[in-house]
């Protein structure tokens, strides 16, 4: 399983976050724009744009207005818990399809923000994880002896 070691770099910090309790008037019918997706888990119009482009959102419209429903909303979620735990949005994709199949979280797996993860994704996901944690720690000593001879000119 090997990916770029910046795979965190994009991960989202949603995480804690609570969604904006105002509802709009979109949220009391039943859905929600995508505005209120982007403002309550804080990611752009263009993110929310490309998951749909991937197929990881499918929203309903109304003209040429998205209508994201509660479905789309806890798999939005989902998404961004991948993310921010490093998969790859193919990863995600795989495990979002097998959490519909199976509805009910399998037998050797645990859930981890929501997804369902065997123990295997974790032990690999651990490893790539430590691993881009020491290439980080090596490229942060190496800046951090530059600046320091920086300082000393």
């Amino acid at each position: 399983m090997s990916r770029p070691s910046f795979a965190l770099a994009a991960a989202s910090t949603h995480e804690g976050r609570s969604p904006n309790p105002a509802a709009t008037e979109t949220e009391s019918v039943g859905g929600f724009t995508i505005s209120d997706l982007a403002r309550d888990f804080d990611v752009t119009l263009r993110t929310l744009r490309f998951y749909e482009s991937r197929g990881l959102l499918a929203p309903a419209r109304s003209g040429m207005t998205r209508i994201y429903s509660s479905r789309d909303r806890a798999r939005l979620a989902l998404i961004l818990k991948g993310k921010q735990l490093g998969f790859t949005l193919v990863e995600i994709r795989a495990m979002l399809a097998n959490e519909e199949k199976k509805g009910e979280a399998a037998e050797g797996s645990a859930s981890v923000g929501g997804l369902q993860l065997s123990h295997e994704q974790v032990t690999e996901q651990l490893e790539l994880l430590r691993s881009q944690r020491k290439e980080i720690e090596e490229a942060i000593a190496e800046l951090e002896a530059t600046q320091a001879r920086f300082r000393k000119a």
